[in-house]
């Protein structure tokens, strides 16, 4: 059956997707200084990390109404997959929800799915490119849905950042219950539980933090020969590739994927972040 792929911009999609018909990205807005940039096409990464590192205020990100959804969803496409960030970090995932209800009252009945990633990044890449493959191989509509809440409910999503701040002004930490990090020099390795983010540990230095979150990646890898590796990263493709390097030499996987991170993702990994999904 036909199908299309519709996410949040928090989203990245390796750069041969972009014009893929099969995917679309729906753009949350990002402000900064009294400025609003769209996490479209048109984001420049360099531009809003130089502004973001100049402004005395902290950015701060709005979901897409649930018109913008809406429209996402009207393709002559038979299944219709919808992928946000955590609800825990955004209203993404209700503004998908009504966009929803909006189309079956205007439009009438379609298949449409809409999953809570309780992830963001590359763990949303995880579930999009799982529902792509499922559905070229011609997987019923419902099958697919319950393997994606499946791997959904049993993915893992790992960070290190060099700096929280971002997140901790706009109230993202309070799964954090004693974030330890009192100098600079200390950086947390984080996760996530049901899309709320948790402090995993910790480690001197920004090397060794990324050592640490290699080390746990691999740990706790389950049939990573199955799976694809994916890495987001923040301006900083050498961090990436030293993850990747730390993560293969312990365990193998079927593929991997390294991206840079777009606008949402940007602004709360904020320059020199790294995600990675397993």
């Amino acid at each position: 059956m036909s199908y299309k792929i519709v996410a949040d911009s928090c989203c990245e999609f390796p750069a041969e997707y972009e014009k893929d018909p099969h995917y679309e990205r729906v753009p949350l807005g990002l402000e900064v200084e009294d400025e609003l940039i769209m996490d479209d096409e048109n984001f420049d990464q360099a531009y809003f990390l130089k502004k973001v590192a100049m402004s005395q205020k902290c950015p701060k990100s709005f979901c897409p109404s649930p018109e913008k959804f809406m429209e996402a969803y009207r393709t002559e496409a038979e299944n219709v997959f919808v992928f946000t960030l955590s609800s825990k970090l955004s209203g993404s995932y209700n503004s998908a929800e009504l966009g929803k209800k909006l189309y079956h009252e205007r439009y009438g009945e379609k298949n449409i799915f809409v999953c809570d990633s309780e992830s963001a990044s590359c763990g949303e890449t995880q579930l999009s490119m799982l529902a792509a493959s499922w559905s070229e191989q011609g997987l019923a509509f419902d099958e697919i849905c319950g393997r994606l809440s499946d791997f959904r409910d049993h993915m893992n999503t790992y960070f290190v950042l060099d700096n929280l701040e971002t997140l901790r002004k706009n109230g993202r930490l309070s799964g954090v219950k004693a974030l330890v990090a009192s100098t600079l020099s200390i950086k947390p390795v984080m996760g996530a539980t049901k899309g709320e983010i948790i402090q995993l540990g910790q480690s001197v230095g920004i090397k060794k933090a990324l050592a640490k979150m290699a080390e746990t990646v691999a740990k706790e890898a389950v049939n990573p020969q199955e799976k694809t590796l994916m890495i987001t990263h923040c301006n900083c493709p050498q961090r990436a590739e030293s993850v990747k390097k730390m993560i293969l030499e312990k365990i193998q996987c079927r593929d991997v994927l390294i991206m840079d991170t777009k606008g949402v993702s940007s602004m709360y990994a904020n320059d020199g972040g790294v995600i990675v999904t397993l």
